[in-house]
């Protein structure tokens, strides 16, 4: 989640898009709970009392959600990555 102005957001979909086997264009943009997001509570990162003014919440896929939810499932092998780290192989 990235905090953008509309214009941003419309130019971050317009260039992210682009790009669909990385994150690809934002997934959501707007109210949180929409998405089932809670900003207080968040997955990864800080938590954020209140939506700062101009700005609205912009959402991309990421791996690290998936990875949080194979976590959940307790797979007897696993390999992923940390926030801001991604894991490249071949």
């Amino acid at each position: 989640m990235r905090w953008m102005t509309p214009a941003q957001a419309v130019i971050a979909t317009q260039l992210t898009g682009r790009y669909p086997f990385n994150h690809g264009a934002p997934i959501h943009m707007g109210d949180p709970a929409e998405i089932g997001a809670d900003l207080e509570n968040p997955v990864s990162g800080p938590p954020v009392a209140e939506i700062p003014k101009g700005v609205m919440p912009v959402f991309w896929a990421c791996g690290v959600t998936s990875q949080r939810i194979a976590l959940e499932a307790e797979p007897e092998l696993m390999v992923a990555h940390a926030p801001g780290h991604t894991f490249i192989t071949d």
